[in-house]
């Protein structure tokens, strides 16, 4: 079976992609801050998800440092 992958669409500029990853930062930021604890938000993301416990450490851990890393 050989798989094939079309781009249609072009690539998403880096402002953009430095724009995501900001309000995705903010985003998980303000989860955080809306009195749900850590562990009480990775449940609910894997209840919904299906993901391991410990990718979605992983994601939201990194989190914290996308902006630092990808942006200047």
């Amino acid at each position: 079976m050989n798989v094939r992958v079309k781009k249609s669409d072009p690539p998403e500029s880096t402002e953009i992609l430095a724009d995501s990853i900001v309000r995705i930062s903010e985003s998980l930021d303000q989860l955080s801050r809306s009195g749900l604890n850590h562990k009480a938000i990775v449940i609910l993301i894997q209840a919904s998800t299906k993901l391991s416990r410990r990718d979605i450490e992983a994601v939201l851990d990194a989190q914290k440092r996308l902006a630092g890393w990808y942006c200047k």
